[in-house]
């Protein structure tokens, strides 16, 4: 697939560079053809009448510098549209590709926990196990219930705020209560990764608690899904000069600058292969940003010190 987008950019490319090409000789030709016009007017109307030589050659000069200009114009506002249609035709490849991997991921992670649930229900319902390992089984399927709900839930919010059909209830509230019930939440879904959170508890904000309640989950579960080291992931709620601030740190690969101004768009996924064997749609951080952008808030990243 990424072979097909990558040969459609090139056949686009090649078409694109050979209009412009076209049509800028065109205009050069234009000028050139009516320069020798103007040269041929001007030199029967010297023949005609010596005594007009310096009227004529005046009027040639206008006639050379109308064509300059009109020219300059002309070549002005086909660079300005080519540069348009260029990056029109690029973002748009690059929106198709990217709703493409959307479309694979999206069957991937609707699919996974469905299968994994059905085989440990057919597990309980055909084995008679022993009480742990039916705990174990039971634990399983409800995470991965609540997995593919969060999954859902993503797609759907996603639509309803690009489509602003969500009607945002914002309320006083205190975060830190609803943070560490997060933080609870991810450290009986993933014991394997600790977490350190930091948390004012007289901090308030106007919210939509859904809202943040999937922003917080949404940058929990990307910082877990790219941070493979041993050390904590720290969520700090702290006081800052411009408000109070979240902040989610982790040791992940990091995101190179070319693709930063990326992330946040719909159905991205960092190109590394890292991130691509990862699993996820390409929704959470730009589902972040609509949520922080609801908020009036500021949604960032930056490497680590």
């Amino acid at each position: 697939m990424k072979k097909f987008f990558a040969n459609q950019l090139l056949r686009v490319g090649l078409v694109y560079w050979f209009l412009l090409i076209y049509m800028i000789a065109a205009l050069v030709w234009w000028y050139i053809a009516l320069q020798d016009q103007n040269q041929q007017i001007t030199q029967l109307k010297m023949a005609a009448s010596p005594a007009t030589q310096n009227e004529v050659l005046d009027a040639r000069r206008r006639k050379n510098a109308q064509y300059i200009g009109e020219g300059a114009t002309f070549l002005g506002l086909i660079l300005l549209g080519a540069v348009y249609v260029f990056r029109a035709t690029r973002r748009q490849i690059r929106f198709a590709q990217q709703q493409q991997n959307f479309m694979m991921a999206i069957t991937h992670e609707l699919k996974t926990p469905i299968a994994i649930a059905q085989l440990n229900l057919q597990t309980l319902e055909k084995r008679q196990l022993d009480p742990p390992v039916r705990e174990k089984l039971i634990r399983q399927t409800l995470s991965e219930a609540d997995r593919l709900n969060e999954l859902c839930n993503n797609i759907l919010f996603a639509s309803q705020l690009e489509g602003n059909a969500y009607a945002l209830d914002l309320q006083p509230t205190q975060p830190s209560t609803l943070l560490q019930h997060a933080v609870q939440d991810f450290q009986t879904r993933y014991p394997q990764k600790p977490i350190k959170a930091k948390l004012d508890p007289d901090l308030t904000i106007l919210a939509d608690n859904l809202l943040f309640q999937m922003l917080v989950n949404n940058l929990l579960e990307n910082a877990f899904k790219y941070d493979r080291s041993t050390e904590a992931l720290v969520l700090e709620w702290v006081a800052a000069p411009q408000g109070p601030q979240l902040v989610l740190t982790d040791r992940g690969p990091g995101i190179p600058l070319a693709e930063r101004e990326y992330v946040f768009e719909p159905f991205y996924r960092s190109g590394s292969e890292n991130t691509r064997k990862a699993k996820g749609t390409g929704l959470g951080l730009y589902l972040c940003r609509q949520i922080a952008d609801q908020h009036q808030a500021r949604l960032g990243l930056k490497d680590n010190p």
